[in-house]
């Protein structure tokens, strides 16, 4: 299961929503601002301050940047499948 905690404005939540749709993977997205969840909840849900969060069964991977290092480096599929 893969969520993802975005803002309205935020072109790397639209980046990694984009890497998602094109592998075909299903995600659920949290808007934040929507959802009206601080940056300090965010904090507690998932460890960071910044949007986008992603997290892959139950792991937090971070941001953008960590997806599309793991993506890169063929270790996403891998944490995709890993049925905890």
């Amino acid at each position: 299961m893969i969520t993802i905690y975005t803002t309205n404005w935020c072109s790397s939540c639209n980046y990694a929503k984009k890497l998602f749709d094109e592998l075909s993977l299903d995600y659920q997205e949290i808007n934040i601002e929507s959802e009206d969840i601080s940056r300090e909840q965010l904090l507690k849900l998932t460890g960071g301050y910044s949007v986008p969060q992603i997290i892959i069964n139950d792991k937090a991977i971070g941001g953008y940047d960590n997806l599309l290092f793991l993506y890169q480096n063929n270790k996403l599929n891998q944490l995709i499948n890993n049925d905890e």
